[in-house]
């Protein structure tokens, strides 16, 4: 079976920096273990990376999340290094969802796509919902305990509006791997 493992925005200003937040600190070794098993099975894992500039404030989300966070080349914006594996792509997005069509086309022929990362109620859900809409007969599974919302409350509700959405929700020891 072809599996694509999507990791988003698993990066530190997400986690121990500008938005910390110790729900995202617990999933990582989680996130660590999904992406050393599909390392090890040759599975496809793709990075999307929030990636703001010194104009972030001025944008819409600037001004409705007045917190500079992921600005391009900043320690807030590596990656995490417990989830880093290398000879993976890497997606640069400026919003919460991704809408490139190169991005679609790499995913387009999996058999299931995994997502987990950060924030579950933002960038995991809208993501989803991208690849839902443009991939419609491909299995999406969310891995619950591999993300991580703004708050719990944030995150159990997009959880539950993925699933309506025929998102699959499987925790980490449900995966059968």
């Amino acid at each position: 079976m072809n599996k694509v493992l999507i990791v988003i925005d698993a990066q530190e200003d997400f986690t121990r920096g500008a938005l910390r937040n110790e729900e995202a600190i617990k999933a990582l070794p989680i996130i660590h273990n999904l992406v050393e098993y599909a390392s090890k099975n040759n599975m496809q894992i793709i990075y999307t990376k929030d990636t703001h500039n010194d104009t972030y404030l001025d944008t819409q989300e600037g001004k409705n999340l007045p917190i500079p966070h992921c600005i391009d080349n900043t320690a807030g914006w590596r990656l995490c290094p417990e989830v880093e594996v290398n000879n993976t792509k890497v997606i640069y997005k400026q919003t919460f969802g991704y809408l490139h069509w190169d991005f679609i086309r790499q995913v387009a022929n999996a058999d299931e796509i995994w997502l987990c990362g950060f924030c579950t109620d933002i960038c995991v859900s809208a993501n989803f919902q991208t690849l839902k809409a443009a991939l419609p007969e491909i299995p999406i599974v969310i891995i619950e305990d591999a993300c991580a919302g703004v708050t719990p409350e944030l995150h159990d509700a997009a959880i539950k509006v993925m699933k309506s959405c025929q998102a699959k929700i499987l925790k980490f020891n449900e995966l059968n791997i």
